[in-house]
């Protein structure tokens, strides 16, 4: 008989917003606070300490437009957020600083997160989502330096970027970028060639999120549909789907492969946040807690496995906090 679905470990309330991004920061020295990052709607970026279950430091460097991606960049001390004011800030926040240090302008009116890949000790690409409707511009930070422009074939009607994923199978092979567009296409491109490699159409509906198992060589996508699309990559570096998987109901918001490739979570416009086996898609949870679309999903970097965390960003203004390890 199946186990009941556990109940959150703890919940961050205070965001006064919906939660649209969340990102931990758990791994350094022994004296490290682990931390959580989420960006809310109403602008504010809010540093959680996962000890204290308080916020740290609020950030507010996003003119009160909805902050819809964070990412740190090496370290807690150097933040990226991505905003609905075209703005994307790179911040210090080393020694109790708050300060933005620079910033992109990405004239981009759309809600794509932008995609970070560390290519050198302090060298980072980030894909984002150009001010041309099916236009993905590559930029090298933290120099801004424009090292592509991804343009798709005349006539292609892909439409919008919706997600990105940059990876790269080890530190000496070229990067690649995997972009989910409107028309629920996936497509692989080449980032130094600045060429599109294979193109394939997962979803009737635009796509919402994706990630991509780079040991495995499989990736996976969710929409506004009943579906889940599970697609590989084979050595030619044709994009092929290898089967779906149908959901109760519809609308998938994030999904996320946990680090060590055993389990994913998708977040759910039905409130829910369910758990699959990454090796066969079989369901291994739903936890049920959000009153409102679960909006993001992430799991933690702890170095130790049982202390690892799955952390859930809703409408309801809430970040429920999961332990779902014991289980898994």
């Amino acid at each position: 008989m199946a186990l009941p679905p556990p109940d959150p470990q703890f919940v961050l309330r205070g965001t006064g917003a919906a939660v649209h991004t969340i990102h931990f920061s758990c791994r350094g020295e022994e004296s490290h606070v682990p931390v959580l990052f989420s960006g809310s709607e109403n602008g504010f970026i809010h540093v959680w300490n996962l000890k204290t279950h308080r916020v740290d430091t609020a950030l507010d460097g996003h003119g009160r437009k909805s902050v819809y991606c964070v990412e740190t960049m090496g370290g807690k001390d150097r933040l990226l957020s991505q905003g609905r004011d075209q703005r994307i800030c790179l911040w210090d926040l080393a020694g109790g600083r708050t300060s933005v240090v620079d910033s992109v302008f990405t004239e981009n009116v759309g809600f794509c997160r932008c995609s970070l890949l560390k290519v050198a000790q302090g060298r980072w690409l980030m894909a984002m989502a150009a001010k041309a409707l099916e236009e993905v511009q590559v930029l090298e930070l933290p120099s801004k330096t424009s090292v592509c422009t991804l343009k798709p074939e005349v006539g292609a009607k892909l439409g919008m970027p919706m997600c990105l994923k940059l990876w790269q199978l080890n530190c000496s092979s070229q990067p690649l970028l995997l972009a989910g567009y409107e028309d629920g296409s996936v497509i692989l491109w080449n980032v130094t060639m600045g060429k599109a490699l294979s193109q394939l159409v997962c979803h009737q509906e635009p796509l919402m999120s994706l990630d991509f198992d780079s040991e495995k060589a499989k990736g996976i996508s969710g929409s506004s549909e009943k579906v889940l699309s599970i697609w590989s990559l084979n050595e030619q570096q044709n994009l092929q789907v290898c089967k779906t998987h149908s959901l109760v109901n519809a609308g998938v918001s994030d999904i996320t492969i946990r680090p060590d490739k055993k389990i994913l979570a998708t977040a759910g416009w039905d409130h829910r946040i369910r758990i699959f086996g990454w090796k066969k898609m079989k369901p291994l949870a739903v936890l049920d807690y959000h009153t409102a679309t679960v909006n993001c999903v992430s799991f933690s970097d702890h170095k130790n496995p049982s202390e690892r965390l799955l952390a859930a960003g809703s409408r309801d203004h809430r970040i429920s906090i999961w332990s779902i390890y014991a289980q898994t």
